[in-house]
């Protein structure tokens, strides 16, 4: 399906052409072809995000063909825009897992955001706000629901800051933002890169197609205490030596130092549980998610939501969005959509982009949505990290 850039939006997407090429009134670009795209990280990593070729770190720019009547010039789109951002002010969104019953209850008080919930409803065929602040506790826990659940509740809390005295100014000053699995989708509706309801419509599928994955495979997670990554990749290892193939395990989230998920076979995160201890393991706590996400169990989702970004006009973010595949931003919405189809399957790289963040001299951040997980990460990683929590 053809892509339709207005001129007044060229400046953002593209460099500059031949005066030329601005007589029409719009630009049809009918195809768009991908050079190279950058990662360096492990085996797994890699293997996670095959398919986008991406190799030595070093950010792509994407060509296309951009057709002016009878003439096709190629034009190019610097996906490494965003990539010398100097953070000032983050909005950081929680991914799945922070939900809780009784999240969503301010959104009465807010139009705006009860108008949010109000249009999630059309989209989602049920009463979300209901769920959210009455449950029951398991409905909400299901994937299918809180995934949804989180990211609508997430941007309701930023319509909750706007109606607070200074909030507007707060959120003009946000120049950075990125969110946890689930929550660099409301990151990206935050930075304008899709609306609300498209976003929430990926989100619906995205759910739905990882909860299929997760039916399909014996699978779980579990987080691993007190250990540094290396050590929960040798724990991996050694358990990996006592399980088949199908039920090997792998480092699914790196949150922060002394908490790593695994993700594998059930009998693979069996033997991480039983091994722990003689690593020197603190503890593991099992997660009461349906499956191994972000990791190759996640396999069968990809197509659906290949299939969904394909259909969905992504633009390019107004500001940085961290990815939690690269921990790097991606300005190129074709880059930004293949991205998301291979961050199920792919290893979340939050601790990189914490510790990114605050090295390159980022003051303060915000935590929009249910929950102080991504706080405790932040503290975790730098005791004297501001962040404030914005919930509903």
């Amino acid at each position: 399906m053809p892509l339709f850039f207005t001129t007044t939006t060229l400046p953002l997407f593209l460099r500059t052409l031949p005066s030329a090429t601005m007589a029409s009134s719009s630009l049809a670009i009918p195809s768009v072809s991908l050079k190279t795209l950058s990662f360096t990280s492990s085996d797994a990593f890699n293997k996670g995000i095959r398919g986008l070729g991406l190799k030595n770190g070093n950010p792509p720019r994407v060509f296309m063909s951009l057709s002016v009547g009878s003439q096709t010039q190629n034009v190019v789109v610097d996906d490494a825009l965003f990539l010398d951002y100097k953070p000032t002010f983050a909005f950081l969104f929680p991914g799945q897992g922070a939900q809780a019953v009784g999240m969503g209850k301010e959104a009465h008080s807010v139009s705006a955001a009860s108008e949010l919930f109000k249009k999630a409803n059309d989209i989602l065929g049920y009463d979300l706000l209901e769920l959210c602040t009455g449950g029951p506790k398991e409905k909400l826990d299901s994937t299918v629901i809180s995934q949804p659940a989180i990211y609508v509740t997430s941007l309701a809390a930023v319509e909750v800051l706007r109606a607070r005295d200074g909030g507007q100014q707060i959120i003009d000053s946000v120049d950075v933002t990125c969110g946890l699995s689930l929550g660099e989708y409301t990151a990206l509706a935050f930075a304008g890169a899709f609306s609300f309801e498209d976003g929430l419509k990926l989100v619906k599928l995205r759910g739905e197609a990882m909860q299929e994955a997760a039916d399909a495979a014996k699978s779980a997670m579990v987080s691993v205490i007190g250990l540094d990554s290396d050590k929960v990749q040798q724990l991996c290892d050694a358990a990996n030596q006592d399980v088949d193939e199908a039920d090997r395990v792998q480092i699914a989230n790196y949150l922060c130092p002394g908490n790593y998920a695994v993700s594998g076979g059930v009998k693979g995160v069996e033997a991480v549980e039983a091994k722990a201890k003689s690593f020197k393991a603190r503890m593991t706590v099992r997660l009461a998610v349906a499956g191994a996400f972000h990791t190759s169990f996640m396999e069968p989702a990809v197509s659906r939501l290949e299939a969904a970004l394909a259909a969905t006009e992504i633009r390019q973010p107004r500001i940085p969005v961290i990815s939690n595949v690269d921990a790097q931003p991606h300005a190129d919405p074709a880059t930004i959509k293949k991205i998301l189809a291979c961050q199920v399957t792919s290893p979340v790289q939050w601790e990189t982009t914490v510790k990114t963040l605050l090295t390159k001299g980022l003051k303060k951040s915000y935590e929009l949505g249910p929950g102080k997980v991504i706080a405790g990460i932040f503290k975790r990683i730098d005791k004297k990290a501001e962040i404030e929590n914005i919930s509903v």
